[in-house]
């Protein structure tokens, strides 16, 4: 029998998985909403902000906070890097060109990562205050647990207050719209996709450092699969809808954990089947997602 408390365990457990996937699938959707791409170099992003804060706590010694913002910078900065030298040029032309690209860069960063890192994975080990172990009624959690979904729910809140209340925001949703209505009511084009770049790829860059810590482990491929499963919770969400991305991250985080905590114990193994089974599952009986539109053919 499942207790109350082993339920409330694992409700908790995907939750904090959930946050983790629902950040990654706020900047995939940022940038697909504005460009119309699935940007798979979003997940080497991941692994860069998880080795930056590692190189610069851990092997340096700079305090929590400066490397956390360390991490956040280049994680924003490899963004721009991104649109400025992989995409811009490719604008207008073929969506597939974009695609195969994002591809292309995502495989150059990882090995680049690979090179310079080693193959091996390393020992995360965050602040000591993060490791603490708490119970609350038979429910056992760290400190980070309650770090990534309180700063997960802030960073969300942050960006719709962005998007839906500064000029810069409203810019972003109308080149969302349209690309070419907004050029012609004086919207900086350029301006707008590389804020979303930048965003995205920042938010990327915490969600590693997030992995890591909760995980106690990071590698370098370790930003493949959480890219695609970011890309599995924006297509349960409704593709293009970002409250629908968030939406769909938590709902992926639930499914896989609470799957896993409640089928027999040799099912753990097939976890990441799992989620693709409710990929199809959502593709089969609601392609639009939960929040998703249909478009006029």
């Amino acid at each position: 029998m499942f207790t109350g408390t082993y339920i409330a365990q694992q409700l908790l457990n995907g939750l904090v998985l959930g946050s983790m996937y629902a950040l990654l699938a706020l900047g995939m959707t940022v940038v697909y909403g504005i460009l119309r791409l699935i940007n798979f170099a979003h997940g080497a992003l991941v692994t860069a902000g998880a080795f930056t804060f590692f190189g610069i706590y851990m092997l340096l010694g700079w305090p929590f906070p400066l490397a956390l913002a360390a991490s956040l910078l280049v994680g924003g900065v490899l963004g721009y890097l991104l649109d400025l030298v992989g995409y811009r040029k490719l604008r207008g032309g073929p969506e597939v060109a974009l695609l195969i690209t994002s591809l292309g860069i995502y495989i150059l960063l990882e090995n680049l990562i690979k090179l310079l890192a080693t193959p091996q994975p390393y020992a995360f080990r965050p602040p000591a205050f993060l490791g603490q172990l708490q119970n609350v009624g038979g429910v056992a959690f760290r400190t980070v647990d309650v770090f990534i979904v309180v700063v997960s729910v802030l960073i969300m809140i942050a960006f719709a207050l962005f998007v839906k209340r500064t000029k810069l925001g409203i810019a972003m949703r109308a080149t969302a719209e349209s690309v070419e209505a907004a050029k012609l009511v004086g919207i900086n084009v350029n301006q707008v996709v590389a804020v979303a770049f930048v965003l995205g790829s920042a938010v990327a860059a915490i969600t590693g450092f997030m992995w890591g810590a909760k995980y106690g482990q990071i590698s370098y491929d370790m930003g493949f699969m959480a890219g695609v499963k970011a890309f599995v919770a924006i297509v349960i969400g409704g593709i293009g809808s970002i409250p629908g991305a968030m939406i769909g991250g938590f709902v992926l985080g639930l499914v896989e954990t609470l799957a896993v905590g409640f089928l027999p114990p040799g099912f753990a193994e097939y976890r990441d089947a799992i989620v693709f089974v409710l990929l199809i599952l959502v593709l089969l009986l609601k392609p639009t997602g939960i929040m998703g539109r249909k478009e006029a053919v």
